[in-house]
């Protein structure tokens, strides 16, 4: 992807040369969409091996940097002919996808003229007009002309784009809000029905991505909660697999009765603990645990791990204070009772007790798949505009 180099308003690497293969522009409006950028990049590249992802933003990017290695950054250029034209020379996108607002009528301008394909997304009226569209100056009124298809939050923003604006109808549609979800993870079949009858009338919760610092506070949760519901089985999935000695040595310690999944051990009557040490089979534990900690939550200076993850699985969620990474997403799992703050191995436990009950961590779990799919479908046509547009750029 070329070097990189420190920037020092941001907490990201900012590239200095394009990657080679295709490259997919995505501008975000804020700190959510480029979380969105990344979930966009992870579906991209499952679908078409090779491709890149370029995120500018319109604020400093202060959210760590996603793990995916086909997402660069860059800062954007300043609203000039030579700074739009010699950040279009560097790059060379092959597709812009713009987000919400913050409309940039000379960058957008020289991208037209290059004839790449542009797209803004979950359009909405308060960000794109500003104070109003009467005052809209008439460089941000041709632009919006310029993307190829536009998709709105909702049918006021549409009928304000093809009316006051006179945008082609047949370039707009309404698709809904834009929010960051997650696609269900792979699962051997076979395996979750045979656990599912092996764990049949036992209540069970998950630890994932648990930090090495994590580990005893969830395990110590746990020797609260069998005190009192004994049957509960706990699923210990580390970050890092290595770490799954130290579980290992506190299980020993402590007399938990305990099976290693990577050994080939099936949990019996008498299993407190399913040690699962691959972080692989995360899409397992979430289907097989009404109720999911989301570790790297609980440590300072940790940034949390991704709620859609067990949401999109059915799964209630638990988290700790330290979530900076995924502080949006949680607030709205939060706000319509899908998840749970806690603040050490104490109030977990108590949470876990007081979500144990099937139907609490039903109407939990059932909260967050809501919230986690509703903008699947938004999503999913995203991608196919993006996959269309370079099919027919290779094609020409």
């Amino acid at each position: 992807m070329g070097d990189v180099s420190s920037n020092e308003t941001n907490t990201v690497m900012v590239a200095d040369t394009r990657p080679d293969g295709e490259v997919v522009w995505c501008h975000a409006a804020d700190p959510l969409h480029v979380d969105i950028a990344h979930r966009l990049a992870d579906r991209l590249t499952q679908e078409r091996p090779g491709v890149h992802l370029l995120v500018t933003s319109a604020k400093p990017m202060s959210s760590s940097p996603n793990e995916n290695l086909s997402v660069c950054y860059a800062e954007l250029p300043p609203e000039t002919n030579s700074g739009t034209q010699a950040f279009l020379e560097r790059w060379s996108p092959n597709v812009c996808v713009w987000t919400v607002g913050d409309i940039r009528p000379v960058l957008l301008s020289s991208a037209h003229r290059r004839q790449t394909p542009l797209y803004l997304v979950d359009a909405v009226n308060a960000r794109l007009s500003g104070t109003g569209w009467r005052w809209l100056p008439n460089g941000h009124r041709t632009a919006f002309k310029l993307f190829d298809a536009i998709m709105t939050r909702d049918v006021m923003t549409r009928d304000a784009l093809r009316g006051k604006l006179g945008v082609p109808a047949t370039r707009v549609s309404v698709g809904g809000p834009l929010k960051q979800g997650s696609r269900p993870m792979r699962c051997n079949e076979d395996e979750r029905e045979e656990l599912s009858k092996l764990l049949l009338g036992r209540p069970v919760w998950l630890g994932a991505h648990l930090e090495n610092e994590e580990i005893a506070a969830v395990l110590s949760a746990h020797l609260e909660i069998i005190r009192i519901s004994h049957r509960t089985v706990l699923i210990v999935s580390p970050k890092n697999p290595a770490d799954a000695a130290i579980a290992r040595a506190w299980l020993d310690e402590n007399g938990l009765r305990y099976i290693e999944w990577s050994e080939g051990d099936l949990p019996n009557e008498t299993t407190q603990v399913i040690l699962a040490d691959d972080p692989g089979d995360l899409g397992l534990w979430y289907r097989v645990a009404p109720i999911s900690f989301m570790g790297s939550s609980l440590v300072p200076g940790t940034f949390g791990s991704d709620p859609n993850e067990p949401a999109a699985h059915g799964s209630a969620i638990l988290y700790g204070p330290n979530v900076r990474q995924h502080l949006e997403t949680y607030s709205r799992f939060s706000e319509v009772g899908a998840a749970r703050i806690v603040r050490d191995a104490s109030t977990l436990a108590a949470a876990v007790q007081r979500i144990i009950p099937s139907d609490q961590s039903a109407s939990m779990a059932h909260a967050a798949w809501d919230v986690a799919t509703q903008s699947a479908a938004v999503m999913d046509r995203i991608v196919d505009l993006i996959l269309e547009a370079l099919d027919r750029r290779k094609k020409s």
